[in-house]
């Protein structure tokens, strides 16, 4: 199929075209004219006039339950949310059952979503079953096209074996991705430590154990000459901490979620376990610096950190209740509620999660391959029981009216225009 985009603002920051607004012919998968253009006969043409041109959206922190827990989400509903959350690829965590920590494990992935327009590409566990005592076959599953390894929501403890992980990967120029929190200071905290905490009489999480933990990987990247990416920062703190290596060389990048740009820890005054998440939602404070992180550079990436549940695991008392929020279609609303920039948007969710995991970045260029995403800022639209695609409801933005769209994507010579 040959596709005419017309009337688009380039928003693709290293594009030649950056901040300009044109046409683009797109014809067997690749970028053949871009400039004034007429419709050729045959040709199918989408009017893009207000809204902006992308490297398709790639999330480098997303969850499904596909192999084991397949009624939180499989990959065809995990791919579908993704699609009309305008996300073009996907680093899959390995949090499932089995966990993903071998070469078949990472090929079972590959294979399941092999001719979707969306590519889910396997993150593996650094430790067997996420345990932090041995490590997995990291390079194994690198050789199977594993992209990076994490694992997940589980932070490692074990100096040593954190240390040892980073001395190995290296050895094979591997990223671990990690989750930064000092169990011993964490407790059984659910909330953020603040004054709002002993309002509701819950025990608090202190920004301390997120900020303590990110020390001690900067120390041991330091000391080992290796990356780390650390995954989720949510405080004030941990930004300084990470601004403050990276301007002394230390190899290290991170990420932060969609929701921790918006949401503040006063919404839990409710008790809505929809807004339960890990790491807990801060204060204003926190945002502030979040957004501010983002912006000068110290925080690479923007994440969806989707996390599936079953309505048996949300619809209780808070305290039970599972963490997380299906986030993939909501990234974009979020971010621009949170004021960033169309410019920043394709930054963080377009070129810097593909730069971190060494992919390639799709490029606005004449004989490129097409992968990208077409994007309103403006565009409202209705996020209920009928637009949501993923296979589970833990979001507290169901049943409200967001603004901000993905329009179309495009990858692998396929294309989704996204209605409604």
């Amino acid at each position: 199929m040959n596709l005419l985009v017309k009337h688009v603002t380039i928003a693709d920051p290293l594009s030649e075209f950056y901040k300009q607004k044109c046409d683009v012919r797109i014809a067997d998968g690749k970028i053949k004219q871009i400039g004034q253009l007429s419709a050729e006969k045959g040709e199918e043409v989408f009017e893009a006039e207000d809204a902006f041109w992308s490297p398709g959206f790639f999330d480098l922190n997303c969850a499904a339950g596909d192999p084991g827990f397949e009624t939180k989400e499989d990959i065809q509903t995990l791919t579908d949310a993704a699609k009309a959350g305008g996300f073009t690829g996907l680093a899959l965590l390995p949090q499932t059952n089995p966990v993903v920590q071998s070469k078949s494990q990472v090929e079972y992935i590959l294979n399941r979503a092999k001719y979707n327009l969306v590519d889910v590409l396997p993150i593996g566990a650094i430790s067997q079953n996420r345990e932090a005592k041995e490590l997995a076959e990291l390079f194994d599953m690198q050789q199977a096209g594993a992209v990076a390894f994490s694992d997940g929501d589980r932070a490692i403890q074990d100096d040593g074996f954190m240390s040892r992980a980073l001395q190995y990967a290296k050895g094979f120029d591997a990223l671990l991705m990690v989750y930064p929190e000092n169990k011993s200071i964490a407790g059984k905290s659910q909330i953020n430590e603040s004054k709002n905490s002993v309002l509701l009489g819950m025990k608090g999480l202190p920004s301390l154990a997120e900020e303590m933990h990110i020390s001690r990987d900067i120390f041991l990247a330091s000391y080992n000459d290796t990356k780390v990416h650390i995954s989720n920062v949510s405080t004030a703190g941990s930004v300084a901490l990470i601004r403050k290596a990276k301007k002394e060389g230390v190899k290290v990048t991170c990420d932060v979620t969609a929701h921790h740009l918006v949401f503040t820890e006063e919404l839990l005054s409710d008790f809505d376990s929809n807004y339960k998440v890990k790491p807990p939602l801060r204060s204003k404070a926190d945002v502030k610096a979040l957004i501010a992180g983002l912006k000068d550079g110290t925080i690479d990436a923007i994440t969806s950190q989707h996390r599936p549940e079953e309505i048996e695991f949300k619809n209780v008392e808070f305290e039970i209740a599972h963490y997380g929020i299906i986030g993939l279609q909501t990234v974009l609303p979020l971010l621009i509620k949170a004021g960033l920039d169309e410019g920043l948007i394709a930054e963080k969710l377009g070129i810097n999660p593909r730069k971190l995991l060494n992919l390639k970045v799709p490029v606005l260029a004449e004989g490129e391959e097409a992968n990208f995403t077409i994007f309103s800022s403006v565009q409202k639209w209705d996020y209920n029981t009928a637009s949501n695609f993923s296979k589970s409801a833990n979001s507290p933005l169901l049943g409200t009216t967001l603004t901000g769209k993905a329009l179309l994507v495009y990858n692998k010579a396929q294309s989704l225009e996204l209605k409604g």
